[in-house]
């Protein structure tokens, strides 16, 4: 499979509005639910723009969806990861932002070594990325409590809440 459509995907919450004067770049991008051994997930937080996500980024031409995951937790937060690829995709988000089209695939992964260290981006670094490992339902209420200052954080806050919950829901965790 690769950073093109996921098939076996769930149908897709809509965040934006698409506006047909618009030409849309199209991005394809993993999200990833990441649980360490005592059952905490990885939650990265911008604080230049003050917002809480979940680990993840853009699916590479021609990347398979679970490496591009397992390689943006290891990115953003230094853990290996074993994706649970028995749970397959868990759910999806179609975003549309300015002339962004995003398509978002979540997916759970467990921790298997969180000795490494975060290989962030010199724009991750400029907006100011940290990561923490807390229990599920804390993540899910710090992203909800969050003021983010940037229309890229209201998205992002929009759409993380919405695939962590819905990991809560179908994964129960």
């Amino acid at each position: 499979m690769t950073n093109t459509a996921n098939s076996g995907a769930p149908n897709p919450k809509t965040i934006g509005t698409k506006q047909p004067e618009v030409s849309y770049v199209d991005r394809y991008a993993v999200r990833v639910v990441t649980l360490n051994a005592t059952g905490h997930v990885a939650l990265i937080h911008a604080q230049k723009d003050n917002y809480y996500k979940l680990p993840g980024g853009g699916i590479e031409l021609d990347e398979e969806h679970m490496v591009a995951a397992a390689r943006e937790v290891q990115e953003e937060t230094g853990a290996v990861v074993a994706m649970r690829a028995a749970a397959g995709c868990i759910a999806t988000t179609e975003e549309f932002r300015n002339d962004l089209h995003q398509i978002s695939y979540l997916y759970a992964a467990d921790v298997v070594d969180a000795s490494g260290k975060p290989e962030l981006t010199a724009d991750e670094l400029v907006d100011g990325l940290t990561h923490e490992w807390i229990p599920v339902r804390q993540a899910l209420a710090k992203m909800a409590a969050a003021e983010p200052t940037s229309e890229l954080g209201r998205f992002i806050k929009a759409r993380d809440i919405y695939l962590l919950g819905e990991a809560i829901r179908k994964l129960q965790i």
